[in-house]
Order: structure tokens, then C-alpha cells, then sequence
């Protein structure tokens, strides 16, 4: 790791996280709820909303993924202009228009929405591809990674927690002698969440601040400009790069697995068990970030004495086989509501702990392959699947939810409803991390690949003779 990187500096990086985590996660838990349960908004609408906004993020990564490559382009500066954009819009999307029209709302919500998940975008591609330019060590990019994941845990618990009680709380405020509702208490909570996130993002800018990054000090030419055309050329030719359709199948079918369960708790909770959501969310956030916790250690020791690939093999499988036990027993109590959590935070332990450090050991790939390092770019693509893996997964919540009949008007759903929440969390993310299972099982960059590549590659650099000999899976 280069030396203007020290510990301090390597906390506060890693602190950033809390900026996108604690948004991203008040959004996949409880956009949906807010939508259909304070808006009123028919369930199908709701989900396209969100489908639609975060696919249109995923269509941005690239674009912004290869403008944050250039030469002469600072990814901190992208990250400082960012965070202000990002606060604002999240607290525009919590805000209830007060309009009975359901075009006026689709239109409104699915616009602040689309604009939120841009500056999101804006911040996190370079935040999380900075690493690349930081370190090309292997382990040092995981230990970067697991240091993230751990504060992570905070960032989800506060952005799933705080939700679940404080728009209650704030709703029973009264001013001028008139009681505040629910949807004013959504507003300040968004407001609250995006002081919070705005604020990390100040200290994350601040600590990459005298940090060395070569694209930052690289003298920008007018070949670095680059038309929409060519951006997304240069996106389909990193696709070509083999480990890539593995490691895409890998992201996808996760991420639409958690993020059914992510989105599906409070629906879980409420109709499934009869339980109130403001008591038990706080429980069951509390044994997520605990899990969590305690799994990224062991995740980081795998990852280091095995590798990447083995970690994600082994924890994917063990959440899969618990969701399908958790069905076999009956979603009925919270004990099984609390093992489906479980299952869910062990998952989450290792993809959030390997999942960017994976993405990095492909800009070696690319390099080998092309000669040119695309950091961003590689970044922004993991994203692109990982954000479209989970559009569809919340979208596939809000077609289960339509299809058996949900009505937030009922104190008590139908028996096709409550087993149709009851699939949305076992079943159905069980089958998508199936297919999760086999892209990682497929996926050829091992440990002893990626040091016999990082060689070759060296050479390459340097001059010399290489060769890419036991290299042909990956190259």
C-alpha cells in the first residue's frame, strides 16, 4: 500500500460507507412499505417506481464509471459534489405530495427517485474504484474490504432501525396544536438519515485528502474525452473479459435473492407473525449487524488462507440450504423469522466483504487483456448487475404482493397473500441463490490464478518477455 495511505487515513476511507449504506439500506427495507402503506399506492406501482429508478442508476454506472477513468479526473471531487445532491433527493422521495392522483404520484416519486439514485451513483463509483488506485495487493484490498464491511454493519443497523421507529415517534409530534402524521414523520427521518450521510461523505473526502491516486496526477488530452457511444463500447468490451459472465451471475441472482428478504421484513413481520413491526424491525436489525459482525472475520479468513471464490461457495450455500429449512418449518413464528435473518446476515457477511475486492482483481484482467486500466469502469459494472439484481428482486416482492391480493387497508391479509409473503422469503431467494452458488462455483480467479496473473502482468509492464500460460480461463 502506498505510504500517504496510513491507518488514519485507511479509517476514515472506510468510514464512507455509512454515506451510501445508510440511504441504500432506509430505501430497500422500507420504500416499498412507504409507498404502499403511507402513499397508498397500488403495489405494482410502488414496485415499478423503485424498478425503474434503480435500473436507470444501473444504466449511469458505466457512464459515470468511465468519466471518473479519465486522466486528470479526481474521484474525490466527484465524491464532494455528490453529497449534497444525494441528501436532498432522498428527503424529496420521503415526501408525501399530499396528491390522490396515482399518475401524479408515479410520475413525481419515480423522477426524485431517479434523480436520488443518480448522485448516489455519482458518489459510490468512485468511492468504491478509488481503492484500485490505492493498492494492487490482493490481501490488502480485502482487508480494506472487511474493514468497510465491519463499519458497514453500523451504517445498516442505523439505516434500518432508526426507520422502523422514528416516523411513529416523530408522527405523534404536535405543532401549533396540530398532531403531525405518518408521512411528515418519514420526511424528518429521511432528513435525519441524510445529515447523517452528508456528513460521512465530508470525512471521507477529507481523508483521501495528500492520498496518491494516479489518474488524479495523470495530465488530462483530448483522447480522454470520450462520446456516450464509445463509453458503452468500452463497457461491452470489459464484458467480454471471461471471468466477467460468472462473476455477473454471481452478483445478480444475490442480490435479487436479499433483497426480497431486505424489502419483504417489515410485510414478514407484521403478516406472517401478527407482530408489531416498530418493536420486532429493531430486534431482528439488531441480530443482522450482530451476525453480520461476527461472520466478516471469519469471511476475511477464509478469504485470505482459501480465497475469495471458496468464502462466497460456502456462505451462499449455507444461507441457501437455511432459507429452504426455514420454509420446510413454516415462516409462523419469530423464532424462524429470526433464523430467516440469520441466514440472510451470513450471506451478507461474505458478499459485501469479497464483492468489491473480486471487481478489483478484474482491472488486472482488463489490463492484461486491453493494456489499460479502467478502475471505474470495472466498478461501475459490478454495480450495474448488482443494482439490477435487486430492482428486479423488489419489483418481484411488489408482483407477488399484487398477484395474491395485498391490501394495506386489512389489519389481517389473505391465506394466498401471507404465503405469498411467506415465498418471497425463503423459497424464491432460495432458488435465486442456486444460480448465485453456480456462478461463483464457475468463476476462475483464484488466489494462486491471480498471483500467476499479477506476474505475468509485471513483466508485461515492464517489457519483458510474459507469457498466458495457465491464464486461459481468465484471459
Amino acid at each position: 500500500m502506498q505510504s500517504s495511505f496510513t491507518k488514519r487515513k485507511k479509517l476514515g476511507y472506510c468510514s464512507g460507507i455509512v454515506t451510501e449504506s445508510l440511504l441504500y439500506n432506509m430505501f430497500y427495507t422500507y420504500y416499498l412499505v412507504f409507498l404502499t402503506d403511507v402513499i397508498k399506492m397500488d403495489p405494482i406501482l410502488a414496485g415499478t417506481v423503485s424498478f425503474i429508478s434503480i435500473i436507470w442508476d444501473a444504466v449511469t454506472d458505466p457512464i459515470i464509471g468511465s468519466f471518473a477513468d479519465r486522466n486528470g479526473a479526481d474521484k474525490r471531487k466527484y465524491m464532494a459534489k455528490a453529497a449534497f445532491p444525494l441528501g436532498f433527493m432522498f428527503i424529496a422521495a420521503f415526501v408525501n405530495i399530499g396528491s390522490q392522483s396515482s399518475v401524479i404520484q408515479f410520475i413525481y416519486y419515480t423522477a426524485v427517485t431517479m434523480l436520488f439514485w443518480l448522485a448516489y451513483t455519482v458518489y459510490t463509483i468512485p468511492y468504491y474504484a478509488v481503492v484500485a488506485e490505492i493498492t494492487q495487493d490482493y490481501d490488502e484490498r480485502t482487508s480494506i474490504r472487511s474493514t468497510s464491511s465491519l463499519i458497514n454493519t453500523a451504517a445498516i443497523f442505523l439505516g434500518n432501525a432508526l426507520p422502523a421507529v422514528l416516523p411513529s415517534l416523530f408522527a405523534g409530534l404536535v405543532f401549533s396544536g396540530k398532531k403531525m402524521g405518518d408521512s411528515f414523520g418519514w420526511t424528518l427521518t429521511a432528513i435525519i438519515m441524510s445529515v447523517m450521510s452528508v456528513l460521512f461523505a465530508c470525512i471521507t473526502v477529507k481523508s483521501l485528502k495528500g492520498v496518491t491516486l494516479q489518474k488524479a496526477e495523470t495530465a488530462s488530452t483530448e483522447n480522454d474525452r470520450k462520446s456516450i457511444k464509445v463509453i458503452f463500447s468500452e463497457f461491452f468490451e470489459v464484458l467480454k473479459i471471461k471471468p466477467f459472465k460468472w462473476f455477473a451471475m454471481f452478483i445478480v441472482f444475490f442480490l435479487m435473492a436479499s433483497s426480497m428478504i431486505q424489502s419483504s421484513f417489515e410485510y414478514m413481520i407484521k403478516h406472517l407473525v401478527n407482530k408489531d413491526p416498530e418493536t420486532w424491525m429493531t430486534v431482528v436489525i439488531i441480530e443482522l449487524v450482530v451476525v453480520m459482525a461476527a461472520f466478516i472475520p471469519l469471511v476475511t479468513k477464509i478469504a485470505e488462507t482459501k480465497d475469495r471464490r471458496f468464502s462466497s461457495i460456502l456462505f451462499m450455500s449455507l444461507m441457501c440450504a437455511g432459507l429452504i429449512i426455514c420454509r420446510i418449518i413454516g415462516v409462523r413464528s419469530i423464532a424462524v423469522v429470526l433464523a430467516v435473518t440469520f441466514c440472510m446476515a451470513m450471506g451478507m457477511a461474505n458478499f459485501w466483504t469479497v464483492f468489491y475486492s473480486m471487481a478489483y482483481d478484474l482491472v488486472e484482467v482488463d489490463e492484461f487483456a486491453y493494456g489499460t486500466r479502467r478502475e471505474s469502469v470495472i466498478t461501475a459494472l459490478p454495480q450495474f448487475f448488482q443494482k439490477f439484481g435487486a430492482a428486479v428482486g423488489v419489483w418481484t416482492v411488489s408482483l407477488i404482493l399484487k398477484l395474491t391480493g395485498y391490501n394495506a387497508e386489512l389489519a389481517a391479509q389473505s391465506a394466498k397473500t401471507v404465503n405469498g409473503i411467506e415465498n418471497n422469503v425463503t423459497l424464491i431467494p432460495a432458488a435465486f441463490l442456486v444460480l448465485s452458488v453456480i456462478g461463483a462455483v464457475m468463476y476462475p480467479i483464484t488466489r494462486e490464478k491471480f498471483a500467476l496473473l499479477s506476474k505475468e502482468l509485471q513483466k508485461k509492464r515492464n517489457g519483458e518477455e510474459y507469457s498466458a500460460e495457465g491464464l486461459e480461463k481468465i484471459i
